[in-house]
């Protein structure tokens, strides 16, 4: 009994980060290089569930031009909160057509749920101010590969 209470403090006292082990790829991103404007970013992808709920968490930066692609199984109303995350970001919603629906600012650990307008198959974050800073705006179409 002794054994598991202090399991259980320990459990609860310490954050709980993914863990990844030989059959996991929660850890590990894979790159995805998107087209819009003319303009290509290679991204690291979000594809699995457990890869989009670590997201761009417990990072204290993110590059100029880094940024995580989020794809969904089905297109969805899709809503994103900033639990655990320490930089500020911009979320863009985008269709399965490729069409951004929605580019929302977001505040680090803030638990208030960012909303897609729209069914959306992704969700594109990269710093605050990246989109307007590179002319990126709502209507705007970006061409994802199929993978």
């Amino acid at each position: 009994m002794r054994n598991l209470f202090y399991s259980l403090v320990l459990f609860i006292s310490f954050p709980v980060f993914a863990v990844a082990d030989a059959n996991s790829d929660v850890d590990f991103f894979s790159e995805i290089s998107l087209k819009i404007k003319g303009n290509v970013y290679t991204l690291e992808y979000a594809r699995t569930f457990e890869q989009r709920a670590q997201g761009l968490m417990h990072r204290s930066s993110l590059c100029e031009n880094c940024g995580m692609l989020f794809q969904f199984d089905e297109s969805r109303m899709a809503g994103f909160w900033m639990k655990n995350t320490l930089i500020p970001l911009d979320i863009a919603f985008v269709r399965a057509d490729g069409m951004i629906t929605d580019i929302k600012s977001m505040t680090p650990h803030d638990l208030k749920t960012t909303r897609s307008s729209q069914r959306v198959q992704y969700a594109w974050e990269m710093n605050q101010g990246w989109f307007a800073e590179n002319g990126i705006r709502v209507g705007d179409t970006v061409m994802i590969p199929a993978k």
